[in-house]
This record gives structure tokens, C-alpha cells and sequence, in this order.
């Protein structure tokens, strides 16, 4: 990225404001001030200055990033690996017995394991994800339940205080989940403070965790940490992951499956 001596001089919070509008191509004030806990004012000076370090563009009520080429948007997302990400979404629809109950949070990879559960029956889908709903709500084996909250205009995620207080009511079979990035030691890793928390508490209120990531989240980072490896039971993937993060997963009691063509679809 351009201009990386002057990251020197950020705080740590703008750091986190800087991934996140290269991530997402755009920051808003108001989000980002609930998100990081402090006023719109001291976010609107953040982004002054980072926009006077020339790191972001002043857009009305919020900034983008200079470029947004490296800043994939849910429809680019959903077309990168997604051969991949289909692979995973059946393998972990496999994993999925009928008559249980599970949690799907966001991203393009949770999408593909709901588009491979519509044939399910007797289960119980709660989930924050727009999209899911979208995939699931025509299946008449499926009870689905979406929780309240802001919803993120980029990619449907539902997210905030309210969400995280929704999961908080349940204690289901499954959670499935995406992160952002995953660390080599395991350390699973988000761009959004408040989709955190969220993601927090649906694995608290399950039994079992499924991460459900491609292998393009093995090369990134994020600056939010999101649960340590030993959170989850299992991780699909569609390429087998560097010997570190086995080794890790392996000390730990995670399970890797690996779903790849040779695998029964």
C-alpha cells in the first residue's frame, strides 16, 4: 500500500479504519462510531487526517479507499474461487444431520453451505445473513429464523448489539461460520468490530463449530480478532492447509476436511 511511513504516525483505531476501508472500499461514520465505541466526532477527525495523509478519500458521511481495485465487493467475492467454495458448501451440508438445529453466519462460503441444505429436513437454520434467507426460505424442511439488527448494505449481513443479544437466546447443534482471514496459528481474524461480536456469540451458543473457508483466506489479514483456533471442531477447506496451521489444528482436536472434486458431491 502506498504511503506506509506515514501508517507510523496512525493510532490504533485508524490502523483498524484504514483495513477496513480497504476492505470493504468504503467506512461511515456513524457505523464506525458505534463500532469503535467513541463519538461520530472523533471518527470524522480520524478520517480527516487519514484523508490528509492521502490513505482515503472524503466521500458525504463517511470515506473510500483511493483504489478500490483491491477492494473485492460481494458480487466480485462471490465469483472468486467459487468453484472452491461450492466443493466446501456440499462437503459441510454432508457433515449436517437432518433433525438438528445450526447457526449460518456471513459471508459467500456460508452461502454455498445453505444452498446445499435446502433438501434437509426437520431443522431449525438461524441465521444473520440476508442471503441465507434468500436460499432457504422456500424449503419446507427447513424452520428458518433471521435475527434483528442494522443490515450492511454491502453484502446483507445483519449486525450490532441487537444480533449479538438475539444469538444469546439459543443454544443449537451447529454453528457455521466465515471469517475474513486466518492467521498460521489459527487465529481467526474480522474487519468489522461489531460482526465480532456477533460471530462471538453464535459460537458461544453452539455445540459444535464449523469454520467453512477457502484457501484465499489462509493468504490475508484482518485486524480483528474474532476467537482463537480451539473454538472450532471442525475446518472445511478446499485445499490442504500449510503444515503450521494442521499442526496447530491437530493440537488442538480441530478436525480438517479437506472437500475437493474427488470427494462424493
Amino acid at each position: 500500500m502506498p504511503h506506509t511511513h506515514h501508517q507510523d504516525r496512525l493510532s490504533a483505531r485508524q490502523r483498524s479504519i484504514l483495513d477496513f476501508a480497504n476492505a470493504q472500499s468504503q467506512v461511515l461514520v456513524d457505523p464506525l462510531a458505534e463500532a469503535f465505541d467513541v463519538t461520530p466526532q472523533t471518527i470524522r477527525r480520524d478520517l480527516n487526517q487519514l484523508c490528509e495523509l492521502q490513505l482515503l478519500r472524503r466521500i458525504h458521511g463517511g470515506a473510500i479507499a483511493p483504489t478500490s481495485v483491491a477492494n473485492m465487493g460481494y458480487t466480485a467475492r462471490q465469483r472468486v474461487s467459487s468453484e472452491g467454495k461450492r466443493q466446501i458448501g456440499a462437503r459441510a451440508a454432508q457433515m449436517i444431520p437432518d433433525d438438528s438445529s445450526l447457526f449460518i453466519n456471513l459471508g459467500t462460503t456460508t452461502e454455498q453451505v445453505a444452498a446445499h441444505l435446502v433438501d434437509h429436513t426437520s431443522m431449525l437454520v438461524i441465521t444473520n445473513n440476508i442471503n441465507v434467507v434468500t436460499i432457504l426460505r422456500d424449503s419446507e424442511g427447513i424452520d428458518l429464523m433471521t435475527a434483528g439488527g442494522r443490515v450492511r448494505r454491502e453484502d446483507g449481513g445483519i449486525v450490532g448489539t441487537e444480533t449479538e443479544q438475539f444469538f444469546n437466546q439459543f443454544k443449537v447443534d451447529f454453528a457455521i461460520i466465515g471469517v475474513s482471514a486466518i492467521e498460521p496459528d489459527g487465529t481467526l481474524l474480522e474487519y468489522d468490530p461489531r460482526e465480532v461480536n456477533v460471530t462471538r456469540a453464535i459460537i458461544a451458543n453452539a455445540r459444535a463449530v464449523m469454520l467453512v473457508a477457502d484457501v484465499s483466506k489462509f493468504k490475508r489479514s484482518a485486524p480483528v480478532r474474532v476467537a482463537p483456533i480451539d473454538a472450532l471442531t471442525w475446518v472445511v477447506t478446499d485445499q490442504p492447509p500449510a503444515p503450521e496451521f494442521a499442526e496447530c489444528c491437530a493440537r488442538n482436536n480441530v478436525e480438517i476436511e479437506v472437500a475437493c472434486a474427488a470427494a462424493p458431491l
